[in-house]
């Protein structure tokens, strides 16, 4: 039997209930030595739940929490040898970022020239080496969220912990400090959990990503895999934007015929990347909106027939400028796809009716 590496994480088992809610059933994860792992779902699904179990803020109703092969259930948090990062920065306003930062050492007891070689070591990391005795009010949110990792990195944690740390930040500062997170990650080998609910964020990232849904690993793989080859429709739905139709059995791609999902026909879920729209007087399809994104371009249209609520089938593809000149509201279009749907439910498949048609809008919510 293989040793686990010594920050190896395992999750084994472990459900949550509060009351009669079931918040985590019976949860598998185990994240490598070394790996960032995104889990990833909507609000309510259990990824906090499950990073607090971790933590040792939360205990199991069942299940283990094992970090390098020994059991750390019961062990408090501060004995766990675990960094964690909030959303809320949670810094000490009355102390200096050099302080803040050496606040874990001194908790610890460790002597103050290695602390204080220690706090600056990592705020320059960080990039913060010149703001080390400023206070966190004369920072901006970035700065502080850049302080609140250095902290929690300064005690060199066998695991670093992070819950939406990005989610209180502008969208500019938001990626460099996710830039940030991942550069520091893999310099130093934290084996890490990330918790969001934003897919963008999720992808970028990760190593892995845990795509959770009601307390249930839907699916865990590499980003790439998980928005090409989702393996449930909430996946397919919950990560990215997709069309969703019925088709034949025997239809392979080239002219798509815009059908509801029903009886008798399996279910395809397209990206906006592999689905073409072609300007044709007759075509069945009629240009509903443009969205400008800079390198590319949105384009929905809608179908003349209808979802399970009445609703017209919409379609979403992703063009250059150029393409996009072509496809202004109003104009008619031909639906065409070269590429496999990203997933394809065979029509005896038998889908929950909660998971009843929802054509193409599953990114445009989140």
């Amino acid at each position: 039997m293989t040793t686990p590496a010594s920050n190896e994480v395992t999750l084994e088992g472990v459900s949550k209930a509060f009351g009669p809610t079931t918040v985590l059933q019976n949860l598998d994860l185990t994240i490598s030595a070394g790996e960032l792992v995104t889990v990833l779902g909507p609000s309510g699904c259990g990824k906090t739940t499950a990073l607090r179990i971790l933590a040792g803020f939360e205990k199991p109703t069942a299940g283990r929490v094992l970090v390098g092969g020994r059991d750390l259930t019961s062990v408090p948090p501060n004995r766990r040898g675990i960094g964690m990062v909030f959303q809320a920065y949670s810094l000490f306003p009355n102390l200096t970022v050099q302080d803040n930062v050496e606040y874990g050492l001194r908790v610890r007891k460790v002597v103050r020239e290695k602390r204080r070689r220690t706090a600056q070591e990592m705020l320059e990391m960080c990039g913060l080496g010149k703001f080390a005795s400023r206070f966190p009010a004369q920072l901006s949110g970035g700065q502080q969220q850049r302080v609140a990792l250095a902290r929690a990195l300064a005690t060199q944690p066998e695991v670093l912990l992070l819950d939406e740390p990005l989610s209180a930040l502008d969208a500019i500062v938001r990626v460099q400090i996710r830039e940030e997170i991942r550069r520091l990650q893999q310099q130093l080998g934290i084996t890490t959990m990330f918790v969001t609910h934003d897919q963008e964020e999720a992808l970028a990232i990760a190593d892995r990503v845990a795509v959770l849904r009601n307390g249930v690993i839907e699916q865990i793989d590499v980003p790439h895999e998980v928005y090409q080859a989702p393996a449930t429709q909430f996946v397919a739905r919950f990560v990215g934007t997709v069309t969703e139709l019925g088709v034949d059995a025997g239809f392979q791609g080239g002219r798509l015929p815009v059908r509801a999902p029903g009886a008798g026909l399996d279910t395809v879920f397209i990206r906006p990347e592999d689905l073409t729209l072609v300007p044709e007087p007759e075509g069945e399809c009629t240009v509903v909106s443009q969205i400008y994104t800079g390198e590319r371009t949105t384009i929905r249209a809608a179908g003349a027939a209808h979802d399970a609520d009445g609703r017209p089938l919409e379609l979403v593809t992703s063009v250059s400028a150029a393409e996009a000149a072509d496809m202004t509201p109003g104009t008619r279009v031909s639906p065409f796809v070269m590429s496999a749907p990203a997933l394809r439910l065979p029509a005896d498949a038998g889908r929950p009716a909660a998971e009843s048609a929802q054509s193409a809008h599953a990114g445009a919510a989140r």
